[in-house]
């Protein structure tokens, strides 16, 4: 959780509006259905489950999706490797572009 709450004050540096961060599945999934988002920062285990489901749901309503992982981009599964993604440890520079990209596009 404190790497989420750093990675949120940066992206509240570059302008963002920064909804969460959550540290559970369940949390992360109302979060997913509820909010207007432009495009949404997911790590891939939230707290022991994956946020899969949540990718899901925010493809679903067309909410483009970054995925950050410290496992490496095997661990993603064929079907979660064509959205952005980066591997942890990573500069907040990187993330605020790749955001930036997604939400250009």
């Amino acid at each position: 959780m404190i790497v989420a709450l750093a990675i949120e004050d940066v992206l509240l540096e570059a302008g963002c509006v920064v909804v969460g961060p959550v540290g559970t599945l369940s949390a992360a999934l109302a979060l997913a259905r509820q909010e207007v988002v432009d495009a949404a920062v997911l790590d891939i285990n939230l707290d022991g489950e994956k946020s899969f489901p949540v990718a899901e749901e925010l493809r679903r309503r067309n909410i483009p999706v970054v995925f950050t992982t410290g496992y490496g981009e095997s661990t993603l599964p064929e079907q979660w490797r064509s959205l952005p993604h980066i591997c942890k440890p990573f500069r907040v520079e990187q993330l605020v572009q790749l955001l930036q990209e997604v939400c250009n596009r």
